[in-house]
């Protein structure tokens, strides 16, 4: 077709029933190669206008329609993944549109040949895409024609004519347009259409599944897109006895909750200053002593966290399990309940100065504002942990963390950079300040709390979504969206986590939990 630019008008618009004789005369066009195709009738057409007529949509230039894409709305478990074209429009009646159901099925879609070239293709399922996240569906789905494989049906199975058609061995006109356009292949149905001969009766069926999908109606508990966190650079001084550190802790969590954030970050061994009343002893003794007051500081940070309501991360304290020190943390969620996080790599200088030992459990944690991860410190340089998180949903990592020098902190710093890339995720690090004299292994601090993001166009270019003064007591309060997160799963410049060679690599978590 030979048409100038400037000559083009194009309009994109629902179907009327005064459209049917343009869309009659494109559909004999587009489907002239295939012998035996039968054409929607004029009330067929009228039928789908009336019953769904955001879903009927067409193209049109120059006032001639140049394709056209079809729709239903069904509910799609009353079908499910083995089913006949004749069964899911209801033998043609259209009988099994459900404007209650969850899934958008596509039951027609062509372009004039005339047309093609022109990504009119495209312009028509970015459209179909729109209704599906309109109205909140989980997916759309269609069956696919495979035309192409009557020429080597003697050759290939239909799978491994999938398989070729995906390596971009066989172009499919139907198929390759399908998976261009973020469509993943469920599964081959056999007698799907009856009279496609050029499929010999197979199709593929293709789902394009919604992001932003929501499962539940919106109602007071649904959870949060922005979540907004809250971090405490901790000021490391003496501390005369429990009672006035819980002053302290009280106190940030009453001005952090002030400003209605949904989690706050406590740094690892916020709570070392106590060993200053143990001075006299050795550093893995004073580290048991003050060992004994975790349960009763866990129990007030979970009294913190229902009182102020605001879901707590206690940073990390010492444990002493039938005689074994180890290095944890709690959740403490706003709701009552808690659950314990272990330090699963220990420094060398925490195995040597303190005697501790590593734990051996790895687990995301579930919240009232999705699924977040825990790792204390020197965890986070293990790049193995964070990526079993973000296997499992992690959305946001939380890194409690204790550096001495800047060497030490840019490390920390570092490797949480890192992570946020690499698993598509947001993570916070909150460390301590300051100075604690005469306390073994503990003398001096130094950080600067962050929160890092994805490196992507959604997210700040430097990948830093806010950071704190460095080396200075303070909050740093920073919100996060957690449907970005979701884009970028799906349409990133890269996608790092779908795109890993798990077909010769894997990561096993072997832990206890």
């Amino acid at each position: 077709m030979e048409t100038k630019n400037e000559d083009l008008k194009i309009e994109l618009r629902t179907l009327t029933k005064d459209d049917y004789l343009g869309l009659q005369s494109s559909m004999i066009e587009a489907y002239s190669d295939w012998e035996g195709a039968s054409f929607w009738g004029e009330s067929h057409i009228s039928k789908l206008v009336e019953i769904f007529p955001e879903g009927q949509i067409c193209l049109v230039v120059n006032g001639s329609i140049a394709g056209c894409a079809l729709s239903l709305i069904v509910n799609y478990d009353q079908f499910g993944d083995n089913h006949t074209y004749e069964q899911i429009t209801g033998n043609y009646t259209f009988s099994t549109h459900d404007p209650k159901g969850d899934v958008l099925y596509g039951i027609d879609f062509f372009v004039h040949p005339e047309y093609r070239g022109m990504r009119i293709g495209r312009r028509l399922y970015d459209a179909r895409k729109e209704i599906c996240e309109r109205h909140n569906l989980r997916a759309i789905i269609a069956g696919g024609r495979i035309p192409k494989y009557k020429d080597y049906a003697d050759k290939l199975s239909p799978k491994e004519y999938l398989d070729k058609v995906k390596g971009k061995e066989i172009h499919d006109p139907t198929l390759s347009f399908q998976l261009a356009n973020d469509f993943h292949v469920k599964k081959i149905l056999k007698g799907y259409l009856a009279g496609d001969t050029e499929s010999l009766e197979y199709a593929s069926l293709l789902e394009w599944n919604n992001i932003y999908y929501n499962e539940e109606a919106a109602h007071i508990n649904s959870k949060k897109s922005i979540i907004r966190l809250g971090l405490v650079q901790w000021q490391m001084r003496p501390f005369p006895n429990l009672e006035s550190l819980c002053e302290q802790i009280e106190f940030f969590v009453d001005v952090v909750s002030d400003y209605q954030s949904d989690f706050i970050l406590f740094p690892e061994l916020f709570n070392a200053p106590l060993m200053t009343a143990y001075n006299h002893m050795s550093g893995a003794e004073a580290m048991r002593e003050i060992a004994k007051c975790t349960v009763p500081l866990r129990d007030k940070f979970m009294e913190y966290a229902v009182s102020y309501n605001i879901n707590i991360i206690t940073g990390s304290m010492p444990y002493l399990d039938n005689g074994t020190l180890h290095n944890v943390g709690y959740l403490c969620r706003r709701d009552g309940s808690y659950e314990m996080y272990q330090k699963i790599h220990l420094t060398p200088a925490e195995k040597s100065s303190w005697g501790m030992i590593g734990g051996d459990s790895i687990a995301t944690y579930d919240t009232d504002c999705g699924k977040i991860g825990i790792l204390i410190c020197y965890d986070v340089e293990f790049p193995e942990l964070p990526r079993l998180l973000a296997e499992q949903g992690m959305q946001i990592l939380f890194v409690p963390f204790m550096t001495d020098t800047q060497n030490g902190y840019t490390r920390v710093r570092s490797c949480a950079q890192a992570r946020a890339i690499e698993n598509e995720c947001y993570v916070a690090i909150a460390g301590s300040v300051g100075n604690l004299p005469k306390v073994h292994n503990m003398d001096i601090q130094y950080a600067q709390s962050a929160v890092f993001t994805p490196s992507d166009f959604s997210f700040p270019s430097n990948g830093i979504k806010a950071e704190a003064t460095p080396n200075t007591e303070t909050t740093l309060i920073a919100d996060v969206d957690v449907d970005l997160l979701k884009e970028l799963h799906s349409f990133g410049a890269v996608r790092n986590l779908k795109d890993r060679r798990t077909d010769i690599y894997k990561i096993i978590n072997k832990s206890k939990k």
